[in-house]
C-alpha cells in the first residue's frame, strides 16, 4: 500500500456509494496477494487472509511493525522507539491504513458477498507499550522484524533474549538466515 499516494486517493471524488477513489498502482495486486513476488501467494484479504503483518517506515528514519486484524477491524502497534514519535505523528502516519485497508476490502471484493462482509467504515488501532521490548537507535529495523516474526509463530510475549545486549546476534543470525 503506497502510503506516498494516500492523499492522491483521498482527495480523488468517489462515486454515490464512496467507492471509485484512484488507488495507486499495484493495490489490487497487494489485496490478492499477488506481490510482492518473493512470497505471492494468490491469497485475497478477509477471504483467506485474516491477519496482516508489515513493517512501516517513518520519515525515512524509523521502523515500527503493524498488525492489522482484518476481522476485528482493528491494528496494532509495536514500536521499538515509542518517544521517536509522538501521537499526533503516528494518528498521520496510521490514517492511510485506518481508512485505506477497509477502501480495498470493499472496493476490491470480488463478489457482492464479500462486498457485504465490510464497510468502508475506518479501522481502529492501538500502539501497545507494555510487553513491548525497547532498543537503541539503529536498532529499530531488526526489533520490526522480530515483532511480527515472534507474533506470526505465535508467540505471545517476548523473549527475555529479545533484548539490547543480544540485538548484534540477532542480526547477524537473521541476516544469514535471510540471505540464504
Amino acid at each position: 500500500m503506497c502510503r506516498n499516494k494516500y492523499e492522491e486517493s483521498k482527495s480523488s471524488t468517489p462515486d454515490q456509494n464512496g467507492l471509485g477513489r484512484r488507488l495507486s498502482g499495484g493495490s489490487w495486486d497487494l489485496y490478492a496477494c499477488i506481490i510482492p513476488t518473493f512470497c505471492a501467494n494468490n491469497k485475497v484479504w478477509g477471504v483467506d487472509v485474516d491477519d496482516i503483518y508489515a513493517p512501516v517506515n517513518f520519515k525515512n528514519s524509523h521502523w515500527f511493525a503493524i498488525w492489522i486484524l482484518i476481522l476485528k477491524r482493528h491494528i496494532v502497534v509495536w514500536d521499538s522507539i515509542v518517544k521517536h514519535i509522538s501521537p499526533e505523528e503516528l494518528d498521520e502516519v496510521i490514517e492511510t491504513f485506518l481508512t485505506m485497508v477497509p477502501y480495498l476490502l470493499v472496493e476490491c471484493a470480488s463478489s457482492d458477498e464479500e462486498n457485504i462482509k465490510y464497510t468502508l467504515e475506518p479501522f481502529t488501532y492501538e500502539r501497545v507499550k507494555v510487553g513491548v521490548p525497547q532498543c537503541r537507535s539503529g536498532d529499530c529495523g531488526v526489533y520490526t522484524l522480530k515483532y511480527i516474526e515472534c507474533h506470526a509463530l505465535g508467540i505471545t510475549s517476548f523473549p527475555a533474549t529479545f533484548c539490547n545486549k543480544n540485538v548484534k546476534e540477532i542480526r547477524e543470525q537473521d541476516g544469514a538466515r535471510y540471505i540464504s
